[in-house]
């Protein structure tokens, strides 16, 4: 039966997949899975399934939205069970909206199972708590750059905002972030960048709006990459005490 499952591979580190998430890749008939999976997931689909890259990388060829949706509708009409691996969640820019589309147009019935985003676990994994009481209440996650390679008109709102930023794919646009941010009186407000969370690879550097660009370049701090700026940072510094940023924001 043709079927199509958009599954959520997690933020990298292979045991932070859901039970559900591996159950259905061992049913699976066919598995075209991103650049940002961890390959060490592929040993659960069952012999003879077909394991297709269809990522970027740098130095590849990499296939268009468009090319990956006409590959799921063919595989699930002549193979039967699909399943679309994404880092991550699928919902969370993940392009599931129009696999989806692109399934149900051709009468392939479709399921989600959720992932692991690492604009959560990237945090997490560092100590970082997206929200504290007493000092933020709430989190944007928001992408760096939008369809036509502009930066995200959202930023200008999250900025003026008391809450937590987390900031996806924009590591090229880091400096203009930042310059937005400044504008608007946060250039002391601190920030990490998590490189390769939940792996191996996994590196960090901090600093604050002003002069975190500099940090970035000199650590070699490069993509997949995720940015979180807010006062949370700080919680992960033990000469810091959630008292004293509690007080900090009560005197601003």
């Amino acid at each position: 039966m043709a079927y199509l499952s958009l599954v959520g591979a997690g933020p990298g580190d292979p045991e932070l997949i859901t039970l559900k998430a591996v159950n259905t890749l061992r049913e699976a008939d066919v598995i075209l899975y991103d650049a940002l999976v961890n390959e060490a997931l592929l040993k659960y689909a069952k012999p003879g399934a077909v394991l297709k890259f269809v990522g970027k990388r740098y130095g590849c060829h990499s296939l268009s939205q468009q090319e990956i949706n006409h590959l799921i509708v063919e595989y699930a009409l002549s193979h039967g069970h699909v399943v679309r691996l994404k880092g991550g969640d699928p919902f969370v820019f993940g392009r599931a909206g129009e696999e989806i589309a692109a399934a149900r147009a051709a009468g392939i019935p479709v399921q989600v199972i959720p992932g692991i985003s690492s604009a959560l676990a990237a945090p997490a994994g560092q100590m970082i708590p997206l929200t504290s009481r007493g000092i933020t209440e709430s989190f944007w996650v928001t992408t760096g750059t939008t369809l036509t390679g502009g930066i995200s008109a959202d930023l200008e709102l999250a900025a003026q905002s008391s809450a937590t930023v987390i900031i996806l794919m924009a590591m090229s646009r880091l400096e203009a972030i930042m310059e937005i941010f400044t504008r608007h009186g946060k250039s002391n407000l601190p920030v990490a960048i998590i490189q390769d969370s939940t792996t191996e690879r996994e590196k960090m550097v901090t600093g604050t709006v002003n002069d975190i660009v500099f940090k970035s370049q000199y650590a070699g701090m490069a993509n997949p990459a995720v940015i979180v700026i807010g006062e949370v940072v700080s919680l992960r510094d033990l000469t810091g005490t959630v008292q004293e940023l509690i007080k900090r924001n009560e005197e601003r």
